[in-house]
């Protein structure tokens, strides 16, 4: 079962919950690591279930399965993200891998300087995705604050938490770029008939050919053509 992680590699929140434009929301805003424009992970493996372009490219992810909140909840999560400049790589049932790069901060709609607005909601899309507050903005539906949502591990680089205390995995989430790797084969063992003869065994220094050092154990995979020889010390 996933843990959501905290969606920015660097945590500078720059508008918290409760104020201003976040009035009667849990809504936060993240610059990132500095005024460019840094990209936004999916906190979990969900489906975009809503793009709206007309305000600021928000879209909503639903994650495919319940996941697990901070204080032990299980359920599923909606996150609505906004302010991406230009969203159209994105559409309405795609499927993101928890910790794969898919939006960005920027300055679509009513924001001034990059970063991303972003608001959690407990239990899957329904409905609008959002609804008009007593402030007068619109708000994700069945809100949560991010810090009842969101893990931090090592990889999230922490330059501002405004205060909220966010719960730590102590095992990092590898993302899919890094978790990914191509299958491994593991060379068959050289059939009898393609073994060397008794002498060449046991090569001397002289008939010795250094291939390949071994840095660390681990497995590893060469392609040899027929009638190719492999000889290892």
């Amino acid at each position: 079962m996933e843990k959501p992680l905290y969606p920015s590699p660097y945590m500078r929140i720059t508008q918290g919950y409760g104020i201003g434009s976040h009035r009667d929301s849990y809504a936060i805003d993240d610059a990132g690591s500095d005024s460019g424009i840094d990209y936004i992970t999916a906190p979990f493996t969900g489906t975009i279930r809503k793009i709206y372009t007309t305000d600021a490219n928000e879209v909503w992810l639903e994650s495919n399965e319940p996941v697990e909140y901070p204080d032990g909840t299980i359920d599923y999560m909606t996150v609505l993200f906004a302010h991406d400049n230009d969203v159209s790589n994105l559409y309405v049932g795609k499927v993101i891998k928890r910790g794969e790069r898919f939006y960005e901060e920027g300055t679509k709609g009513n924001a001034s300087g990059n970063h991303c607005h972003m608001e959690c909601g407990r239990g899957r899309f329904t409905g609008s995705g959002w609804v008009q507050n007593s402030a007068g903005y619109w708000s994700i539906l069945n809100k949560k604050k991010p810090e009842e949502c969101f893990f931090i591990d090592d990889s999230i680089h922490v330059l501002n938490n405004y205060g909220y205390q966010f719960k730590k995995i102590e095992k990092p989430i590898v993302p899919p770029e890094e978790d990914e790797k191509e299958d491994q084969v593991i060379p068959p063992e050289v059939p009898d008939k393609e073994k060397p003869e008794e002498d060449d065994k046991k090569p001397t220094p002289d008939n010795k050919k250094l291939i390949f050092t071994c840095k660390k154990d681990d497995i590893y995979a060469i392609r040899l053509k027929q009638g190719q020889k492999l000889y290892l010390e």
